[in-house]
C-alpha cells in the first residue's frame, strides 16, 4: 500500500472523551472513527486488523470441528419471550417495532436465535453433538459507553453454541473450547489467563473468562503465584485462612457494653483483639424479580463481602444497600447485629464455620456479645461470600494469590438446558424419549481484542502491534521523496517485498521526515525501513517499533533482513 494514496487520517490530538491508550491511539492512528456514542466505523487499517483477528478465530474454530453460520442481527421479541429474557435483560436490550407493529430487538447475544435455528431441524441424538458459531455485529445499549472499543454499544463478536445429548458430552466440548480459545489467544500474540468466572445473566453451571492482562483492565483477577489457578474476584475461591493471632479467652458468653462502637477497627482497639475474631454483619436488600427482602451476611471481621458471590448464594438478581430506617423497621439494630434471633434470612461465610469464642453484635444498641459460639449453626447457612485478598492462599496448591487487572476478551459457559427447555427445543434420545438439548455457549469479543491488544502493547508514542495482527508488517519510509536515489531504492525494495508476500507499506508522501516517523510510531507497524541520507554511503536503517532500536545495514542486505524479521 502506498501511503500517498491511502486513507489513513492520523491526528495529533486525542478525542476529548478518551482516557485509555487504546481509545486515543486507535482514533489518532486512523483505525476507527466515532459515529455516535459507543458506535465506531472501522477505517482501512482498522478493518485489516479486525479481519486478521477474525481469520485466526475462524481457522482455529474450524479445526476444532465448529461450523460457521450467520444469524440475523435483528431478532423477534417473541423468541426472547420464550426464553424469559425479554423482561429480565433490562434497558441494555434495544427494542423497537416495525411498520406492522411487530416487536424486535438488536441482539446482544444469540442464544434464542441459535436454539430456534436448531429446533425442528435436529431431531435425533444421532445428529449430535453440533457446534455452530457466527462472527457478527452485536448491540448492547450501554448506559455509559466509554473507553472506545472496550465498552461500546455496537461491537463485533464471535458467539458459538453447542448442542449435546447429555451433560458429559457438553463438558467434553467445553474443555475442547477452552483449549481452542487458548490456541486462538496464543496465536493473537496476547498475554492472557483463563479464569474461573461468575455465570452472570447468561446462566449455566460453570464458566471461564479469558482475560488479557493489562493495567487498565476493569476486571480484577486473582492469580496463583505457583500453579495455573486464576479466577475473577467475583468467583475466586481461597484456602480458608489460618488464625493470624492467638484466640481471645472469654469466661462466659455474655453481653458487653460498647457505647457507640460500631466499626471493626474501633472494636478491635477497644477489646485489643484481632479483627479475625469479630463477626462482621452486612445487611443488604436482595431483589428477587419484583420482590425485595432484607438479608444479613456475616463474615470474619477482617474480610469484606463480595456482592456477586453473596447474591448467588441466595439466588438473588442483585443486592442493594439497606437503609438504616429499613433495618429498624425490620427489627434490626444497625451497628450491633448478631447472627442470633433474626427473623430475616442470614448467610454466614464459610470461614466462620465452627467458630467459637468470637465477638458479634448484641442485637441491642451499644452492646456486643463476647464468647459467641457459631459451631452449632446449620451447615445450610454457610457459603463462600468473602472477597479474595492479595496473599490469600490458592485453593488448589496453597501458594500465595496475587491480584492483577485484566480485560475480558472471551467467555465460555456450561449452559445446560436453560434455553432449550424454556424454548421446547428437544431431540429423541436412544430410547426414543424427547429430551431438551444440553448446551454450551462460547463468546469472543473480536473488536474488543483490537483495543485489548493496544492496552497491553503501547508506549507514549503509540501502538505496538503484535506481528500476528499488525495492519502491515513493514513500513518503508522515504525521508526525502524528491531525492531520486532514495525514491528509486524505496520503490525497488517495496516491489521486492510485495513479490515475496510481505505485508508492506511505502511512505511516499511529499511530507517532511518528522511527521512520517511520528506516524510510523503512532500506527505501530512492527518494523520500519528508513531510506535517508545514509543511502549515499550505501546504508539504510531498520527500526524495531517495540524497542525503537535502529540497525544500520548495507542497502543490499535490507531485503533479506526484513524477510528474516517478518517470517
Amino acid at each position: 500500500m502506498r501511503l500517498s494514496r491511502a486513507f489513513v487520517p492520523t491526528a495529533k490530538e486525542a478525542p476529548k472523551d478518551a482516557v485509555l491508550p487504546s481509545h486515543i491511539y486507535l482514533v489518532r492512528g486512523g483505525f476507527i472513527s466515532q459515529v455516535a456514542s459507543g458506535i465506531y466505523n472501522f477505517l482501512p487499517l482498522g478493518k485489516r486488523v479486525l479481519d486478521k483477528i477474525r481469520s485466526i478465530v475462524k481457522e482455529e474454530l474450524d479445526k476444532a470441528g465448529c461450523q460457521e453460520v450467520q444469524l440475523g442481527f435483528v431478532t423477534p421479541c417473541e423468541l426472547w419471550e420464550e426464553s424469559g429474557r425479554l423482561a429480565k435483560y433490562g434497558k441494555e436490550l434495544l427494542r423497537f417495532k416495525d411498520r406492522k407493529e411487530n416487536c424486535f430487538v438488536l441482539g446482544p447475544t444469540h442464544e434464542e436465535m441459535m436454539v430456534d435455528l436448531v429446533r425442528g431441524r435436529v431431531s435425533s441424538y444421532k445428529q449430535l453433538p453440533l457446534n455452530l458459531y457466527q462472527i457478527n455485529l452485536k448491540f448492547r445499549d450501554e448506559a455509559r459507553p466509554r473507553f472506545g472499543l472496550l465498552r461500546g454499544r455496537e461491537f463485533v463478536m464471535k458467539d458459538g453454541y453447542s448442542f449435546h445429548a447429555d451433560e458429559e458430552d457438553m463438558r467434553r466440548e467445553y474443555a475442547l473450547m477452552e483449549e481452542t480459545y487458548k490456541k486462538i489467544f496464543n496465536r493473537l500474540g496476547l498475554e492472557f489467563r483463563a479464569v474461573e468466572a461468575d455465570v452472570g445473566a447468561i446462566g449455566g453451571s460453570a464458566s471461564k473468562e479469558f482475560m488479557v492482562l493489562a493495567r487498565s483492565g476493569e476486571d480484577t483477577i486473582a492469580v496463583c503465584s505457583s500453579c495455573d489457578y486464576a479466577a475473577n474476584v467475583e468467583a475466586a475461591k481461597r484456602k480458608l485462612p489460618k488464625p493470624p493471632a492467638e484466640a481471645p479467652e472469654f469466661s462466659a458468653f455474655e453481653p458487653f457494653y460498647t457505647p457507640g462502637l460500631t466499626s471493626i477497627e474501633e472494636l478491635s482497639d477497644f477489646f485489643r483483639v484481632h479483627p479475625y475474631y469479630f463477626v462482621k454483619a452486612v445487611a443488604k436488600k436482595a431483589k428477587f424479580g419484583d420482590e425485595e427482602r432484607i438479608v444479613i451476611f456475616f463474615l470474619r471481621g477482617d474480610d469484606e463481602l463480595q456482592d456477586i458471590k453473596a447474591a448467588n448464594a441466595i439466588g438473588a438478581d442483585e443486592l442493594l444497600d439497606a437503609q438504616e430506617d429499613e433495618l429498624k423497621e425490620a427489627g434490626i439494630v444497625p451497628g450491633f447485629i448478631a447472627p442470633y434471633e433474626q427473623e430475616c434470612q442470614i448467610v454466614l461465610d464459610e470461614a466462620l464455620k465452627g467458630a467459637k469464642g468470637v465477638i458479634c453484635g448484641g442485637n441491642k444498641e451499644d452492646y456486643h456479645l463476647i464468647g459467641a459460639d457459631l459451631s452449632h449453626f446449620d451447615e445450610a447457612l454457610f457459603a463462600d461470600i468473602a472477597t479474595i485478598r492479595e496473599h490469600d492462599l490458592c485453593p488448589q496448591c496453597g501458594a500465595s494469590i496475587r491480584l492483577t487487572k485484566g480485560i475480558e476478551v472471551g467467555h465460555i459457559f456450561q449452559l445446560g438446558t436453560r434455553y432449550s427447555a424454556a424454548m421446547n427445543a428437544t431431540f429423541l434420545d436412544k430410547d426414543g424419549k424427547a429430551k431438551p438439548f444440553v448446551m454450551g455457549t462460547y463468546g469472543i469479543g473480536v473488536s474488543r481484542i483490537m483495543a485489548a491488544a493496544i492496552e497491553q502493547n503501547h508506549d507514549d508514542r503509540g501502538c505496538i502491534w503484535p506481528k500476528q495482527i499488525a495492519p502491515y508488517h513493514v513500513a518503508i519510509i522515504i525521508s526525502n521523496i524528491k531525492d531520486e536515489a532514495q525514491r528509486s531504492f524505496g520503490e525497488e525494495l517495496y516491489h521486492k517485498l510485495l513479490e515475496a508476500g510481505v505485508e508492506v507499506v511505502l511512505d511516499d508522501r511529499a511530507d517532511r521526515f518528522g511527521p512520517k516517523i511520528k506516524d510510523f510510531e503512532l500506527i505501530g507497524y512492527p518494523y520500519g525501513v528508513i531510506v535517508g541520507k545514509g543511502l549515499e554511503q550505501g546504508q539504510v536503517q531498520i527500526v524495531d517499533r517495540k524497542s525503537l532500536q535502529k540497525e544500520e545495514i548495507a542497502k543490499e542486505e535490507a531485503f533479506e533482513r526484513i524477510l528474516e524479521l517478518v517470517k
